[in-house]
């Protein structure tokens, strides 16, 4: 199975990858409003655990300061994951991510946003390795749309690779988690956030 070509999206060179999608066909009358709602749990990063279920990762948002954020994200903010299992020491248990791009779609019959995450160093290091179990090259790109009455929320895993940039006991845990990650565990996941949140 081949990488799906969204725009918007980076081209899959190496490492793993993955498509997660959801999908729901409304009314002429609720289409707008549902992808209002949609929108608003989009942008609301804190609340993505409630969406997506008990069992997935928990997403706080931070200011491209570092400090606790409850607004709309902005490219350079961050997100800091907290994963079921083992954590990243050098993250004191958490992986981070920073937003390196926001962008909005409106074609008329079309409407889409897109945000872009790549593996980063915690906030407000100057100096430091990238703390998350994939290295910089990965991207988690996710995606909400409108096209007629259907809606969509999309996640494109590109690049993923295990980082092993990192101290010893962190280059296990991210060989075991980066892999399962390849191999689609991480697939699972995201697909509990896009269904949580496209569920009305």
């Amino acid at each position: 199975m081949k990488p799906k070509q969204i725009p918007g999206v980076p081209i899959q060179k190496k490492g793993g990858f993955h498509d997660s999608e959801s999908t729901r066909p409304c009314t002429d009358s609720d289409a707008d409003l549902k992808f209002d709602i949609l929108k608003q749990r989009f942008f609301s990063i804190n609340q993505w655990k409630s969406y997506a279920g008990g069992a997935s990762a928990d997403f706080r948002h931070f200011d491209s300061s570092g400090k606790p954020a409850d607004r709309m994200p902005k490219k350079g903010d961050f997100i800091r994951i907290e994963i079921p299992g083992p954590g990243n020491s050098e993250g004191k248990g958490y992986d981070w991510v920073e937003i390196v791009n926001l962008s909005h779609r409106d074609t008329g019959t079309a409407k889409s946003y897109l945000m872009i995450c790549r593996p980063c160093k915690e906030p407000n290091k100057l100096k430091g390795n990238i703390v998350h179990f994939y290295s910089s090259a990965a991207t988690s790109n996710i995606m909400i749309s409108k096209e007629g009455n259907t809606l969509k929320v999309g996640v494109y895993g590109r690049n993923e690779t295990p980082n092993f940039n990192t101290g010893f006991l962190n280059k296990i845990r991210n060989l075991f988690i980066g892999t399962g990650g390849m191999f689609g565990f991480s697939k699972i996941h995201w697909k509990s956030l896009a269904e949580g949140l496209i569920t009305f």
